[in-house]
């Protein structure tokens, strides 16, 4: 099969076989847009295809609960997301509502309801507002449009900045094929998600990633599952994984070209969702909670992937390490500390860090002031990169993190007010 891989691209974002839209149903106020909707349809009126990762939170939201099976089931032809309110930890009630919210959807498009899915983000604890959802979302199916990806990326925000979207276009035989995706998340941002067909187990991270690809169903879960531990999975605000992470992957499959369902076959595919999927990680990143920095953590060296893993992750959420980024001062102790706290054999005579691209410290011993006041110049960047040799083994991990400053205490010491 020949396939040409995509770049971006600035024509607008559509994808044969979805619409999307958002509209102000009441959950937010001033005429916040907070309620999204996608419709998808697949060939000769088939459901689509999906793929989706959840927390594994085991104080998972009602949506997380009610989406769960439908995911499972790999059919898929509406979705329906709210913001402001996470209709988490709201016990019977909150699966009654994410099921009414479901059954709304499935009666405004003329769908089967259990092919819809569901999402929430927003404030924890809090009861949905039923009544403007149900005034909602018939407007909501009104207003779907083939160009309303703006609009949708546009509901789902909660404490973001700005609007989070990514499109790739690649040719698989000869077709074009589209990949596109809207997310969401600036805090509560430490994603820790399995496939909806794992065993149960991250302001909240969701993700919703569109293709008109053909891609077999057990293909776009393998395809799914890998491509969000590489992402999603890979990045940190503030280590607090949420009650409502979510990452849903569907495929209407109306692209011309034969259903792909040999791994050699789906490179290009492949390629390009990893892409988006990177590229919105990496936004939520950037959009971190009064962030300053990004900054990028790569161990190298370690006894295992997972022990590499293990490692990242501590550094990465140090509250002394962010803070460090923050203040631009290459104190290579903390990183040295967090290392030496994350439960995996390290042994602090053989860890070089480098810190910028400059090496601070190497195999064991500091490599004196001149090179520490290169290594400071280098974090005067709004992205900084931190790098651990183990010098133990060939396992390997990258994650991404923002740093800590007094605005995130501000934001989250007022988020309900």
């Amino acid at each position: 099969m020949r396939a040409a891989m995509g770049k971006r691209s600035h024509r607008p974002i559509t994808v044969p076989g979805f619409r999307f839209s958002g509209i102000h149903a009441g959950i937010k106020g001033e005429g916040a847009l907070d309620l999204g909707l996608i419709e998808v349809r697949g060939p000769r009126g088939a459901p689509g295809r999906v793929a989706a990762t959840f927390t594994r939170s085991l104080a998972a939201a009602a949506p997380v609960l009610v989406s769960r099976p439908v995911a499972a089931s790999g059919r898929v032809r509406a979705l329906v997301v709210n913001s402001g309110n996470a209709n988490a930890c709201t016990g019977r009630r909150g699966l009654r509502d994410a099921r009414a919210m479901v059954r709304l959807t499935a009666r405004a498009l003329g769908v089967d309801a259990r092919e819809v899915l569901v999402a929430s983000t927003g404030v924890i604890g809090a009861p949905l507002p039923m009544a403007a959802i149900q005034r909602g979302l018939p407007h909501g199916a009104q207003a779907l449009t083939e160009t309303g990806l703006p609009a949708f990326a546009e509901a789902i925000r909660t404490t973001d900045r700005s609007a989070k979207m990514a499109v790739r276009r690649v040719r698989v035989d000869g077709t074009e094929v589209t990949i596109a995706g809207a997310a969401k998340g600036a805090g509560m941002i430490g994603p820790d998600m399995a496939l909806a067909t794992d065993a149960p187990g991250h302001a909240t991270m969701l993700a919703f990633i569109c293709t008109d690809a053909g891609v077999a169903l057990p293909l776009l879960r393998r395809l799914t599952r890998e491509a969000v531990d590489r992402t999603f999975n890979a990045i940190t605000v503030d280590g607090d994984t949420s009650t409502n992470d979510a990452v849903f992957v569907m495929s209407s499959g109306q692209a011309r070209h034969r259903t792909l369902t040999r791994r050699a076959d789906l490179a290009p595919v492949e390629a390009a969702v990893h892409a988006v999927m990177l590229e919105l990680a990496q936004a939520i990143v950037a959009d971190g909670e009064g962030a300053a920095h990004v900054f990028q953590v790569e161990v190298r060296g370690a006894g295992s992937d997972a022990e590499a893993r293990r490692l990242a992750r501590r550094i990465a959420a140090s509250p002394l390490v962010k803070t460090m980024v923050y203040g631009e001062d290459p104190n290579w102790g903390r990183v040295v500390a967090a290392a030496a706290s994350a439960g995996v054999p390290v042994d602090p005579e053989r860890l070089s860090v480098a810190i910028g691209g400059v090496t601070i410290y190497r195999r064991g011993r500091w490599q004196g002031a001149a090179v520490e006041a290169k290594a400071r110049a280098r974090m005067h960047r709004p992205c900084v990169s931190l790098r651990i040799d183990v010098h133990r083994g060939g396992g390997a991990c990258t994650l991404w993190a923002s740093d800590l400053t007094e605005t995130y205490v501000r934001i989250n010491a007022g988020y309900r007010s």
